[in-house]
């Protein structure tokens, strides 16, 4: 889409309201019986406002499309006693009070959320970076497994980096919600792909401990270029399909600021999350019952018991798929607008959201017993050559000294 047919996403959505306006008043007009003073009614280009009395006032729900309002409340127009709309002082034009859109205490606590998302996605993204360069430096960790964390890092970090700049520069100028652009809505539009690869790179990790604890023979190489194909893949198929249909299917309504409005297609994006955290509870369920069959069984002379490391993964998935999921699992019970419980929903979809990928770098990374195994070798082996130097330093310079102190002088060497 170009930039001129995104903005004309809203501009057709205000020529329709303006003629649905027109016709409606027209229609009013035809059948009226009203006498006395009263100003007609008008299109302010926001909202209409219809035939109302001299000396009271029109009340309409303010626009749902203006950053900042909130649609439950009322604006209200001014009809003076001469049967003229109210014209402000400063610039002698007649104006629509909108003042009293703006909650001012929802917006303030709007804020603290804001900022409890931007807090979140700026320390997993530090702890996803952290993670990302301890498994690359430890060559002795590269197996099957660490790729799959290692892909799952990087799509939870890019996917951190995004959220950022949305807030950064989509959310904090209201110039470029207003123009509606094609830079804000291509990042809507790659920032959801990486959210859906989030999930799908969850569903790959399940799969991959379910493939291998179930599946005694299979090839770990192909297996995971299978999976490779599919968390970078699958998501794009998806994420094409949702913006063919919102940028062409839904209404003006829907295409309007960035695309960060609430609309039907979301479910397009919904549904892949939802499927992908069904698939993985169903593979976690059997894994727990292989897993207990296996413990229960008696021992071979190879041992037939899953390993500590298989276990160890095992645990952290078992963890991470419910709590990862945790805002889409509590999307059905979500209160309405002016809820009591709404703050608190919009509260805990905000941290478990953007606390993602801490809860991901901890479990797969910061508590992995290879990685912590790897990191105190690595600790003691550079803290003892340190020690072993310097102890050595200290007892072979004085011998050396000494001999050459002592011993007869060469010609051509230098008396110390």
């Amino acid at each position: 889409m170009t930039s001129s047919t995104t903005t004309d996403a809203t501009v057709d959505m205000l020529a329709q309201k303006r003629l649905e306006c027109l016709d409606s008043l027209n229609e009013t007009v035809e059948t009226s019986t009203r006498t006395g003073l009263f100003c007609r009614g008008t299109w302010d280009g926001w909202l209409c406002w219809p035939d109302t009395t001299a000396g009271t006032s029109a009340y309409a729900l303010c626009p749902h499309f203006i950053t900042g309002f909130d649609p439950n409340r009322f604006a209200h127009k001014v009809c003076d006693e001469h049967g003229e709309w109210f014209r402000h002082p400063l610039t002698n034009k007649t104006w629509s009070n909108y003042t009293t859109c703006i909650n001012f205490d929802d917006f303030e606590w709007r804020q603290q959320v804001r900022t409890i998302y931007e807090t979140g996605y700026s320390i997993s993204l530090i702890a996803l970076i952290l993670s990302l360069g301890i498994l690359s430096y430890f060559r002795s960790l590269k197996c099957a497994r660490i790729t799959l964390h290692m892909n799952l890092f990087a799509s939870f970090a890019t996917n951190n980096t995004l959220w950022l700049l949305w807030y950064r520069m989509v959310l904090a100028d209201p110039d470029v919600l207003r123009d509606n652009g094609t830079p804000c809505i291509g990042l809507h539009l790659v920032l959801h792909y990486f959210l859906l690869t989030n999930y799908a790179w969850m569903l790959c990790e399940g799969f991959y401990l379910h493939t291998v604890l179930v599946s005694a023979f299979v090839s770990e190489k192909k297996l995971v270029q299978w999976l490779v194909v599919l968390g970078w893949a699958a998501p794009a198929i998806v994420i094409t399909v949702y913006g063919l249909l919102r940028a062409h299917a839904s209404p003006p309504d829907d295409r309007i600021q960035c695309w960060m409005n609430e609309s039907t297609y979301a479910n397009v994006l919904v549904a892949p999350v939802c499927i992908s955290m069904l698939l993985n509870l169903l593979f976690l369920c059997n894994i727990v019952r292989v897993v207990l069959l296996k413990l229960k069984a008696p021992a071979g002379p190879q041992g037939t018991g899953p390993s500590r490391t298989i276990l160890q993964a095992f645990r952290a998935t078992l963890l991470l798929v419910p709590l990862l999921g945790l805002q889409y699992m509590l999307t059905p019970f979500r209160p309405d607008p002016g809820h009591p419980y709404e703050r608190t929903y919009e509260t805990i979809s905000a941290f478990t959201a953007s606390f993602q990928g801490l809860f991901v770098a901890v479990l797969f990374c910061f508590f992995n017993g290879e990685v912590i195994a790897q990191v105190k070798r690595k600790w003691r082996t550079v803290f003892l050559r340190t020690r072993t130097n310097s102890y050595t330093a200290t007892q072979v310079s004085p011998v050396r000294l000494q001999f050459v102190r002592c011993g007869p002088h060469v010609p051509g060497e230098e008396k110390v």
